[in-house]
């Protein structure tokens, strides 16, 4: 396969960097950027402003009216909601204390991974999320996995949420990534595992240039791999 096509798949737990080092990498590679994390997101916001978060029947009736686009405005994505941008409300803590939970349904799954295809299908992307290594593009030719220890993952998330001036604690936080770590891993439906060919990316104690430089090494490789 040659440089066109590329996928490159960013996995790990929250908190970990993904969407930065994917945004800023799709930016320098001129790749579109996926952020799959933001689509569950999204659904988990639709469902709890219509009050259908604890109805099963109702959620699978509900996913054919949610459609998720993803647009770049002065270098910042923005997520939209059936039209509507809720970049910034899909991060509140309400929404984070219960995205695991939407994100475990099989059909919530089964319905994002089908857009998430064909947001892919004949592009050059970066993707991040928890299963695109493993499930959405299995044959993706770069993998990445994230990870870093939990007390700097809790403070850097904490320091996101106060950016926007969101009122929480710091162990509100590290208690929710605790959570959402157990119910990614454990969850039955594409659980958040490594794929084994996926590079792993520690960047406990890196910078995000450091970290940047990593994954577009691992990108030229599989370039010149496949030139």
């Amino acid at each position: 396969m040659n440089k066109k096509n590329m996928i490159i798949a960013i996995d790990g737990y929250s908190s970990c960097g993904k969407s930065t080092v994917a945004k800023a990498l799709a930016k320098r590679l001129n790749y579109i950027y996926i952020d799959s994390g933001a689509m569950y997101r999204a659904v988990t916001l639709y469902l709890i402003e219509n009050h259908l978060d604890q109805d099963l029947q109702k959620i699978k009736e509900a996913l054919p009216n949610i459609h998720i686009e993803f647009h770049v405005e002065n270098d910042k994505s923005i997520v939209l909601l059936n039209n509507k941008d809720v970049t910034e409300q899909i991060r509140e803590m309400e929404v984070s204390e219960q995205v695991s939970t939407v994100s475990a349904i099989k059909e919530v799954r089964k319905a994002m991974v089908e857009q998430q295809q064909r947001m892919g299908k004949n592009k050059d992307i970066v993707m991040d999320g928890r299963d695109i290594g493993t499930t959405v593009f299995p044959n993706a030719q770069v993998k990445i996995f994230m990870t870093a220890d939990p007390k700097v993952r809790a403070v850097r998330r904490f320091k996101e949420l106060q950016k926007l001036g969101k009122k929480t604690t710091l162990e509100e936080v590290l208690e929710n990534l605790a959570h959402r770590d157990f119910q990614d891993t454990t969850r039955k439906e594409s659980p958040l595992i490594r794929s084994n060919d996926a590079v792993i990316l520690d960047n406990t104690n890196l910078n995000h240039r450091e970290q940047l430089d990593v994954v577009a090494n691992e990108v030229e490789k599989a370039i010149t791999k496949n030139e």
